[in-house]
């Protein structure tokens, strides 16, 4: 949290990324949910700039660097930083879940009904190769499809690239990318479009549901504002249980801070109410964090889901 030059009011800084994973932040910047609990807390006069980042690299680097106070990225992210910092100064944990949401794989190519019909001809974008959720889950099928020593068969056919560009790219059918492994909305507007189908759901291939999105900060920020961090976890409580009484007014705050004209408000609504999606502080984590320790993609075991996560979130029923 810094303050502005020439002005007492503390200023905050979130990053979320694209896709209905972030509809709870989106909230709570349309209605000031996170002024409203500051001040509650007793932090008053608090300015916010939100800012939203095309994947886990770019908001890494921004909480590395001091450019955001909070992130939102999956839980392969936060296992990583986890697993680099823990005990130095810059030592990186979650506050809570943002949500649990699957990742949804869909095909232009009619060859693909599973992942075993996947060949070398095709390549599937995603928001990070290894370092995302929607990786682990890929390379979890692979494993399950051709045994564990397998686990990254299909690493080579995986491209970065945003959810918005990767949607363009397979509905435009022009180039090389046949396969998009998706978040919510972008698998629902994929879903409906000629010859486009899906091939693999993560929660089918982990065996239960999943957190998707997280709210990162360093541990030195969090010690330093207690009550900013506590205002978070209230703000997002107030937003999912907003996003589940009200799904409508959710959608419209979706759209309307999107400039998303593609689907009507009403089919945007049953979105947001898909019983796939929770809106939850309540993180569900460990199996990608066994995976990726199994890997050895990250050094140490946690002993607890707790271990990545402050205190705020240690009284919720996690995994």
């Amino acid at each position: 949290m810094l303050a502005r030059p020439g002005r007492a009011a503390p200023v905050l800084r979130i990053s979320k990324q694209y896709g209905l994973g972030y509809l709870s932040m989106m909230v709570m910047e349309r209605q000031g949910l996170m002024e409203k609990h500051a001040a509650r807390f007793g932090v008053t006069g608090l300015q916010v700039e939100w800012s939203t980042l095309g994947g886990p690299a770019a908001q890494i680097d921004a909480l590395l660097t001091g450019q955001a106070d909070f992130i939102g990225p999956g839980v392969p992210t936060l296992a990583t930083l986890w697993d680099k910092t823990a005990g130095t100064p810059q030592e990186v944990r979650a506050l809570c879940a943002l949500q649990s949401m699957p990742f949804v794989m869909m095909t232009r190519n009619p060859a693909i009904r599973s992942v075993a019909d996947l060949t070398a001809a095709d390549k599937i974008a995603l928001p990070g190769v290894k370092l995302t959720g929607h990786a682990l889950s890929l390379e979890i099928a692979a494993a399950k499809q051709w045994g564990f020593d397998h686990y990254d068969r299909l690493d080579p056919l995986t491209i970065t690239l945003p959810h918005p560009d990767a949607m363009a790219a397979l509905l435009g059918g022009l180039s090389e990318i046949d396969c998009h492994l998706a978040s919510s909305p972008f698998y629902y507007y994929e879903r409906v479009a000629p010859g486009i189908r899906a091939v693999m759901k993560s929660y089918d291939v982990v065996g239960e549901r999943h957190t998707n999105g997280l709210v990162l900060a360093t541990k030195r920020f969090h010690d330093a504002n207690p009550a900013l961090c506590a205002a978070m976890f209230a703000a997002l409580e107030e937003a999912n249980a907003a996003i589940k009484a009200d799904p409508a007014a959710a959608a419209a705050t979706y759209l309307a801070m999107t400039g998303d004209k593609k689907v009507d408000q009403a089919t945007f609504t049953d979105w947001v109410s898909d019983p796939d999606v929770d809106y939850t502080t309540t993180p569900k984590a460990m199996t990608f964090v066994a995976f990726m320790h199994r890997v050895g993609r990250i050094k140490h075991q946690p002993g607890s889901w707790r271990d990545l996560f402050f205190p705020e979130a240690h009284g919720l029923a996690g995994g």
